[in-house]
């Protein structure tokens, strides 16, 4: 009786997404830049060597002080009215482009471990190479204060699991990086606590992620060490060789920092920066009707949205002066992930990447 061969199906490529010795830090820049470099060559030979400039794609590499990535967030279905595309979908679309490099949401409904069993990791991985696409990241989304404080909960520990997960994975779809994040203040519990529970989650997820070849980028996005200062103290307790910072803009615009502050606090980053996402901004004044006074009172915060990179608040200027200050050269990010000037359809989101790219060559 002869054996019935199956096909694997990658998951995310036919069904519709569902929705919404430590080494030295500051050794970490050159490095990074010399394994982008790398990884791009690496996709060259596989494919075309000419631009359609007709230069040789080898010379425009080493002469690009930044990688563009496209975050498959920016396609995910994650906020109102926002496109969502399948994996497969995604890769196309970053192709279509002119993107180099991708960042993979590891989580649904894109790139979870639970969905990728090890003939889906191969076939992902061959659909990436083959389109000469370098997957940059994985992007993990963790909390290590979650649950913390519920007696027999351990949220180091449970988080920790959850990047080994993706360090498994990373490894297997052939990148060696993975973003993650700190933890939200939890109300009641002392910070001391919750900040001891993020240092030996990273530590836990650190020693396991090297494992496997993986550094970790902590982004500076939810509440814990979200001030730079903080961020450097926790990443100088935390000690590990392969956790670096995955350090954005937007965080320290909002927190008020912009020209010469925002230069050093970039500067003072720098030898931990192995990362960056980039996203403009915009703020908008909130306000509640006083039917007594027959006026408005204004909210003590902003609602903020989304807008084409140029068009809004982030000092990019001083962003960039103090990437290049600090000598970082690797991959920037480019992520649409709240609700966006010109709405959520693929031809507002494909207009909005390309004048990313676009963007992006006025740093280098």
């Amino acid at each position: 009786m002869r054996q019935q061969r199956t096909k694997t199906i990658m998951p995310g490529s036919t069904r519709p997404c569902l929705g919404p010795a430590a080494a030295s830090p500051s050794s970490s820049s050159g490095h990074a830049a010399r394994e982008v470099k790398a990884g791009l060559h690496k996709i060259l030979k596989r494919g075309t060597k000419k631009s359609t400039s007709g230069l040789p794609l080898s010379r425009i590499v080493e002469a690009m002080r930044y990688i563009p990535v496209l975050h498959s967030v920016s396609y995910a279905g994650v906020w109102r009215g926002q496109a969502c595309l399948t994996v497969e979908q995604f890769l196309d679309k970053a192709v279509e482009l002119g993107f180099p490099a991708i960042a993979l949401v590891a989580k649904r409904p894109h790139v979870s471990p639970l969905d990728y069993d090890e003939a889906a990791r191969r076939q992902l991985r061959q659909a990436i190479e083959s389109r000469k696409l370098q997957l940059a990241a994985l992007m993990g989304y963790t909390d290590f204060t979650a649950s913390l404080g519920l007696a027999g909960v351990a949220p180091a520990e449970m988080n920790a699991v959850y990047v080994e997960a993706l360090a498994r994975l990373a490894a297997d779809l052939g990148t060696t990086r993975i973003r993650i994040m700190t933890g939200y203040l939890r109300p009641d519990i002392p910070v001391d606590r919750q900040h001891a529970e993020v240092v030996t989650g990273l530590k836990l997820a650190a020693r396991a992620a090297a494992r496997y070849g993986v550094t970790l980028c902590v982004q500076n996005h939810h509440d814990l060490c979200i001030d730079y200062r903080s961020m450097i103290w926790l990443l100088e307790e935390v000690g590990e060789p392969n956790v670096k910072a995955a350090f954005d803009a937007w965080a320290p615009f909002l927190q008020g920092l912009r020209g010469d502050a925002l230069v050093e606090a970039v500067k003072a980053m720098g030898p931990w920066i192995g990362w960056t996402t980039v996203a403009d901004y915009v703020r908008l004044p909130q306000f509640r009707y006083r039917a007594e006074w027959t006026n408005y009172e204004r909210l003590p915060i902003d609602l903020v949205r989304a807008v084409p990179c140029g068009d809004g608040e982030v000092d990019y200027e001083a962003f960039f002066r103090g990437l290049r200050e600090a000598g970082y050269q690797g991959f920037v990010a480019y992520e649409m992930c709240e609700v966006l000037r010109g709405g959520g359809s693929i031809e507002n989101l494909d207009r909005t990447a390309r004048r990313f790219l676009e963007w992006l060559k006025r740093w280098e």
